[in-house]
């Protein structure tokens, strides 16, 4: 089981110069030829595993932060904010879905090698873990304080693929004296199977779980949403620096402007019903990326602090 805790990812940008139009190119404000390197802590991770081929591909999702000019003085959030979030295999970085499953984008991946001029992922593990079984199990677990993990798996039987989302239980719900718990918590990834071409896909969607029971999880995905006319004049108006402020006002760059940053929200949910030890068929949303479900797990790591 991994420590979320003390699993990263590390990149080093390459040299950075000023672009042709924008005067702050990726909110960056400093000068021609700087590097700098960035550190953030690995979320949730997803593997997605062939059954015919053997071929395993693991997905991570980073810690996020609000768009940023790097490295400023002052001034150091962008207005408009958005979120900056990072989803990656060990070749890409992935796209990370705006729109609802059953509506395709247009892909923006990346190799990785392109994107940084170096780059590590590092995941650790816990030495020693206790898989909790039972219901009383996991509410002692909580109510000790225990660091917990969960691992939630479903199959996609007509693609023969096996998708398993590990993730630190940040939140849970129990009452021992009924014997009840409820996990709710993220972020998490799921993948877009429909995007899938043998060794990677090339869009995930941003989530987060929950379960009551070893036979039944639920996921609810995050998607953008259109604000209302009125709100977007303060919605889209810069304070301080200008993200797409142009070098020069008379030299714009093919479809000025850009887009400004749609806010958000949780709204789509797919539901999986299981048993242990088998699959059945997902009663639920999104048939053509997730047809079918098999039971979550939920490990106990009890890592000293």
């Amino acid at each position: 089981m991994i420590d979320f805790r003390r699993s990263m990812f590390n990149w080093k940008s390459y040299p950075w110069y000023p672009d042709a139009f924008y005067k702050y190119t990726g909110g960056f404000v400093g000068t021609p030829g700087q590097v700098y390197q960035v550190r953030f802590n690995i979320e949730a991770t997803c593997t997605i595993h062939d059954e015919k081929s053997g071929q395993t591909t693991e997905l991570f999702v980073g810690a996020p932060c609000r768009t940023e000019y790097t490295i400023a003085t002052r001034n150091l959030f962008q207005v408009p904010s958005a979120e900056f979030r990072f989803a990656w295999s060990h070749a890409l970085r992935l796209q990370i879905a705006a729109r609802p499953s059953d509506e395709p984008e247009k892909s923006n991946t990346a190799k990785l090698s392109d994107a940084f001029q170096a780059h590590k992922t590092d995941v650790r593990s816990f030495s020693d873990v206790t898989e909790l079984t039972t219901v009383r199990e996991i509410g002692e677990a909580t109510l000790a304080n225990d660091l917990l993990n969960a691992r939630s798996t479903y199959q996609d039987s007509t693609r023969g693929l096996t998708v398993t989302i590990e993730y630190p239980v940040n939140l849970i719900n129990v009452n021992t004296d009924d014997d009840e718990f409820q996990v709710c918590t993220g972020p998490v990834i799921v993948p877009d199977l429909a995007t899938w071409d043998g060794q990677e896909v090339q869009r995930v969607f941003l989530a987060h779980v929950a379960f009551t029971h070893f036979d039944h999880v639920e996921f609810i995905l995050r998607r953008e949403v259109e604000a209302a006319p009125q709100e977007r004049t303060w919605l889209d108006q810069p304070r301080g620096r200008d993200r797409w402020e142009l070098r020069d006002p008379e030299q714009r760059p093919p479809n000025y402007p850009p887009v400004r940053p749609r806010p958000t929200v949780y709204n789509e949910t797919w539901e999986l019903p299981a048993e242990f030890g088998s699959i059945i068929t997902l009663c639920g949303p999104a048939a053509t990326t997730m047809p079918t479900a098999s039971c979550p797990g939920v490990t106990l790591a009890p890592l000293p602090l």
